[in-house]
């Protein structure tokens, strides 16, 4: 049996297309097994492939939306989230996704594009040698135990130099590393990679500002700043702390619909 999937690609956080993270969306009637799921995502071989389904008639959601590497399911991904939203969003004002370990997520839109509302995850500081020496840094380091590492340097500049030894992050597991700093033309400044699932350096990152903004909120004493990862792609981010809630704005560019054939 041949099946016809549903297939865009979206430019999240993104203004032009080839700027700003790309993410698969594919809409789902039902949920396929879950190799089938990964086996798609590695062939899109992009840093996440969104799958959703629509939720059941009594849910709090209007879809259930599940984020895959091209080698890992993740418990949160911001971007693909966001490109779900300006897929499915249609007519409406928001758009409302259930996810199995991040809780409701939200896409809702704004005058400047959309607003999406991802949960507040605060690290805490704890040393992390062996990611330092991965990184060739020295810095204040944070964890949260989601699996997010977090080295906080001195300057936007150094971020930027920033040059990670991939094969010995990616012997830390399932970790996503942040490096970030205060800005030059934005409050804050990051860089992401996830080695260990297959990303070397994710070009911007909606789950990582669901880590950093609480931390520099408390640092620069307000909840709404600018910021921007410094991928080669490059992102840029409006961030609010809003209670335990990250919001996030952005826009989202459209650059590929078509179908994907599963089955010959």
């Amino acid at each position: 049996m041949t099946l016809d999937l549903p297939f865009t690609q979206i430019d999240a956080f993104a203004d032009q297309p080839f700027t700003g993270n790309p993410a698969a969306v594919m809409p789902l009637d039902a949920w396929l097994p879950d190799a089938t799921l990964q086996a798609i995502a590695a062939e899109n071989n992009l840093s996440e492939t969104a799958f959703t389904v629509p939720a059941d008639g009594d849910a709090e959601a209007d879809y259930a939306l599940r984020w895959f590497t091209p080698t890992t399911e993740v418990a949160l991904c911001g971007h693909a989230t966001l490109a779900a939203g300006h897929v499915l969003i249609g007519e409406c004002e928001q758009v409302r996704f259930d996810t199995r370990k991040a809780g409701l997520l939200t896409v809702s839109r704004t005058d400047a594009g959309y607003a999406m509302a991802l949960p507040a995850w605060a690290p805490a500081p704890k040393p992390l040698p062996r990611v330092l020496a991965a990184l060739g840094v020295t810095g204040e380091t944070l964890w949260h135990p989601g699996g997010y590492a977090v080295v906080v340097l001195e300057t936007a500049a150094a971020v930027r130099a920033v040059a990670p030894d991939f094969a010995a992050l990616a012997r830390e597991g399932d970790l996503l590393t942040i490096c970030t700093a205060p800005g030059d033309d934005t409050a804050i400044v990051s860089r992401a990679f996830a080695p260990g699932a297959g990303i070397d350096e994710d070009p911007v990152t909606g789950s990582a500002h669901a880590v950093i903004v609480p931390w520099w909120a408390e640092r620069l004493g307000r909840t709404r700043f600018t910021a921007f990862q410094a991928s080669r792609r490059g992102g840029r981010l409006d961030c609010t702390l809003d209670g335990d809630r990250v919001v996030l704005g952005g826009r989202c560019v459209t650059v590929i619909e078509g179908r994907f054939r599963l089955g010959g």
